[in-house]
């Protein structure tokens, strides 16, 4: 497991496209997301300790903002070929058995996580109401075994700051946790 930080894309970057099948194999989109008052979109998988840490509260994070107009989507590129664990099939169990209520997407490819620069698991992209990005950072400063609990807080002050019609600080601490694993010869150039 390689520690690997966000690439923190520029902020007012607008939302990369997408088309990406869900666990149930239906085709979600950008397009789909908007009238959304925001976006998240977050590189996330499922064998990941840093994206297990923060499973219930990322549940509880969809829970609290889904109801607010706020689309959330999951976006996994790893090569299940060589990670099996991360295979859609273990997908659709990873939603169940975490309670996610966001499609999770499968990145068989790994282009979308190219345009997105993502690096790492879990990676959070959170955009505005016209698509703009206007956070990419943590999802707080828990990590396992640092016994700081998991609130969210980072991303929530930012999800709560577009809501209310609030400048977000640009200051944002990057995410870090396991870098996506690509697939042989098609590592990214952004690193």
């Amino acid at each position: 497991m390689a520690l690997t930080p966000s690439t923190m894309l520029p902020l007012g970057t607008d939302a990369p496209d997408f088309q990406l099948p869900d666990t149930n194999g239906k085709t979600v989109s950008l397009a789909g997301f908007k009238n959304s008052s925001a976006m998240l979109v977050i590189f996330m998988c499922n064998h990941c300790p840093y994206v297990i840490h923060i499973r219930t509260g990322l549940a509880q994070l969809a829970n609290d903002y889904m109801q607010k107009n706020v689309a959330i989507v999951g976006i996994n590129s790893n090569d299940a070929k060589n990670y099996p664990a991360d295979s859609p099939a273990k997908m659709k169990d990873e939603v169940k058995k975490a309670g996610y209520i966001f499609p999770y997407l499968y990145d068989e490819t790994q282009d979308v996580a190219k345009k997105y620069h993502a690096a790492c698991t879990p990676d959070f992209f959170l955009f505005d109401k016209n698509q703009k990005l206007v956070y990419r950072g943590q999802f707080d400063a828990s990590r396992p075994g640092n016994g700081i609990p998991v609130t969210g807080k980072d991303l929530r002050a930012a999800i709560d700051a577009i809501l209310t019609g609030k400048s977000i600080s640009t200051t944002q601490t990057p995410s870090i946790g396991c870098n996506i694993k690509w697939k042989a010869g098609n590592e990214p150039d952004y690193f």
